[in-house]
């Protein structure tokens, strides 16, 4: 499949890995120590949603975010915390982009999401391979003070930059799942980040197309001897449905305190606002519990 970042800005699976990715940098804020966020297929930074996804050909896609971010967008009356914060974010950048109405036409990649939230004692790392979208990553952070901006293979980013001076990191890997290997990619990649940094905290989004895979993917995890590891995943419909990537998950390892219990509370919320059909649901467990 092609994930890349800009034919699906804002859809359901942003939707979910952003709130989460929010709730990770509040966690890891709790203390006052900075910390390094890093991450491995940062993308464009941000996206301009009138701007139509064109895919090879010249064909255009149709923008997923009406049913993703437009959900919440249009509706935003009783959402709990979590998914209010994650509003407000959204709402900044579209206004600090420029703009001028109520409708939404900029959309936060995971580098804006982050930044935006980010203390003067913390800073980032971004990695992007494709050499047009990571152009566009360093002009849009060029005056931003604090982040790096690297045109380079994200795994081999987390060889590059790990152990940082600050000894604590938050990392999310991301990636466009253009690849047949990329899961084991980011095995290999996760076993490089643990040699380096045992105790980072590190956030991996993955598809769920087929459950065979993911059950896979989450048995060779477990052959790294990893961490502590939490996981949450979200369907928006059922099996029967044509949709093929019918939900998406995230793996966390060393989750900070209560963060799986604060995942837990919104995964219905998720499910409510965002479920296609009637086979909507919701995973989550730790794969590797709390000592």
């Amino acid at each position: 499949m092609n994930y890349r970042h800009h034919f699906h800005a804002g859809n359901y699976a942003d939707v979910f890995k952003h709130v989460v990715l929010m709730q990770l940098v509040r966690a890891m804020q709790r203390k006052e120590k900075g910390f390094l966020y890093l991450d491995t297929h940062a993308g464009r930074g941000g996206y301009d949603l009138s701007m139509p996804a064109v895919l090879s050909g010249g064909r255009s896609r149709e923008p997923e975010y009406p049913a993703g971010i437009g959900r919440f967008w249009n509706s935003p009356a009783g959402l709990p915390p979590a998914f209010a914060d994650y509003l407000a974010l959204v709402r900044r950048f579209n206004d600090r982009q420029g703009a001028t109405d109520p409708e939404l036409k900029f959309y936060p990649g995971s580098p804006w999401v982050a930044k935006l939230l980010l203390r003067a004692q913390d800073r980032m790392a971004l990695f992007e391979l494709r050499a047009d979208d990571a152009e566009a990553l360093d002009f849009d952070f060029a005056r931003e003070s604090k982040v790096t901006v690297q045109a380079i293979d994200g795994y081999t980013g987390l060889k590059a930059v790990l152990p940082p001076p600050e000894k604590r990191a938050l990392i999310l890997i991301d990636p466009p799942f253009e690849s047949k290997s990329e899961f084991a990619d980011i095995l290999g990649g996760l076993r490089d980040m643990l040699k380096r940094l045992p105790g980072a905290v590190c956030a991996v989004w993955y598809p769920v197309t087929e459950r065979a895979r993911v059950d896979e993917f989450h048995r060779a995890f477990l052959e790294l001897s990893p961490p502590p590891t939490f996981f949450a995943e979200i369907s928006i419909a059922g099996d029967s449905s044509l949709l093929r990537m019918k939900g998406c998950g995230l793996l966390i390892l060393n989750p900070p305190w209560k963060v799986d219990a604060e995942i837990r509370d919104a995964l219905p919320v998720f499910v409510d606002r965002l479920k296609v059909d009637s086979g909507a649901g919701t995973q989550s467990g730790w794969l590797v519990p709390e000592q």
